[in-house]
């Protein structure tokens, strides 16, 4: 199973990324300081990294050009409240594979990680198919029986959701954490809005609303 290293000292960030990825079938562990990551990620069982900057003791800089410097090539994400340009460069620069700014999606962050792992394993597709509908994780591409379908980008992440738990049922607590991250609080009726966006281009009959609990893929 592809192993994900978080190193981050903010605990809600870092439950709010662990749930994420093991929803896609990743095993996580996490640390909390630098030094710790550092340490966990030399030992060579780690596939993928993200890694805040901001991080008690060695900062996530000193902890990349650390990991590089020993020569280890697997890819990391960093994470980051500075929003300078001088950061990604700083960051990019010492070696990382990606940078994503704080707030993040969780959609966002979870389409990187696919793009970091797919360029290590050297995969060239990536397919879901359910029925009539076939999303391609690589180019983005939605298809309806045979006919593309233009989707936007929160759409996707959700058909993308359902589309890999099919048959079970995703609640909408589940669906603002695993798409929208901290950009909207639990109170938010996005998820209703965007499940009718997806029934009118997909097809109403592929989302079942399950009365008090959430959504399910038919």
């Amino acid at each position: 199973m592809t192993r994900i290293l978080i190193v981050d000292d903010e605990p809600h960030i870092v439950s709010m990324v662990s749930r994420a990825l093991s929803a896609e079938g990743y095993e996580t562990t996490a640390c909390e300081d630098g030094a710790a990551g550092l340490e966990r990620a030399s030992r060579g069982d780690i596939d993928l990294v993200i890694l805040d900057v901001g991080l008690p003791g060695m900062d996530g800089f000193e902890v990349l050009r650390r990991l590089r410097g020993d020569g280890q090539s697997l890819p990391v994400i960093m994470l980051t409240a500075r929003s300078s340009a001088r950061d990604a460069v700083d960051g990019l620069d010492a070696g990382a594979s990606d940078y994503v700014p704080k707030p993040f999606s969780l959609a966002e962050l979870m389409a990187r990680v696919r793009s970091r792992l797919r360029e290590r394993t050297g995969a060239i597709t990536m397919v879901l198919s359910r029925g009539d509908v076939t999303l391609d994780l690589l180019t983005r591409r939605c298809s309806v029986a045979g006919h593309d379908v233009d989707l936007s980008a929160r759409e996707f992440a959700l058909a993308e959701q359902f589309l890999r738990h099919a048959g079970e049922v995703l609640t909408r607590e589940t669906l603002l954490s695993r798409i929208w991250g901290l950009d909207f609080d639990p109170g938010s009726n996005v998820v209703d809005v965007y499940v009718r966006y997806l029934r009118a281009k997909l097809g109403a009959d592929h989302i079942a609303t399950v009365r008090g609990e959430g959504y399910r893929w038919e």
